[in-house]
């Protein structure tokens, strides 16, 4: 687990099922072409859990919910995970409409990235996402990740077209000053 600024990251279970349904009620997410939310009903806030425990037991990802206070507001996990370089993606991240566009994304990332460079001892930290998810993009920038470029066709949307991968990184020679600045955001 995970805490601080507001929010607690707690190891997904599949106990989590329905608040994460609830979660990705608020707004609809799982509407969305460019995004990975579960929904709209319980068998498949199940599948999507089964898919995110099954890569954790692989030793490839690590999967979270997001609390503020009592209540599961999203999903956020540790992917791609590769030890021998070392190296990790954050993703796979949504947030139910109310609390969009508040610190709570802040507040995760400064967690996992802490985690992550700080804990974990990670050298580079990647997060990824559509092409089509200019609000995705605009978090990240936001945090002061490096804009490395697009992966073309890299994978597929949820109604079959192709998706164009954005990249970005942090490497950890930037996390001090990164922190630093996040740290002055949501302090």
């Amino acid at each position: 687990m995970l805490e601080g600024c507001g929010v607690r990251l707690e190891a997904l279970t599949t106990g989590h099922a329905p608040e994460l349904l609830e979660a990705a009620g608020d707004g609809a997410l799982w509407e969305l072409n460019y995004t990975s939310v579960p929904g709209p009903d319980l068998a498949s806030v199940h599948d999507y859990i089964r898919v995110a425990l099954d890569g954790q037991a692989g030793g490839g990802m690590s999967p979270f919910v997001v609390r503020v206070r009592d209540t599961v507001v999203g999903c956020t996990r540790y992917y791609d995970i590769d030890a021998s370089v070392p190296t990790l993606a954050i993703g796979y991240t949504w947030y139910a409409a109310r609390v969009q566009r508040t610190h709570v994304n802040s507040a995760c990332k400064r967690l996992l990235l802490g985690h992550a460079f700080e804990t974990l001892g990670m050298r580079t930290v990647y997060l990824h996402t559509s092409h089509q998810n200019l609000r995705s993009q605009a978090a990240i920038e936001r945090l002061g990740a490096r804009r490395d470029g697009v992966i073309r066709q890299h994978r597929k949307h949820k109604d079959g077209s192709l998706r164009d991968t954005v990249a970005y990184s942090i490497l950890d020679s930037e996390w001090p000053e990164l922190r630093a600045r996040l740290d002055a955001r949501l302090l």
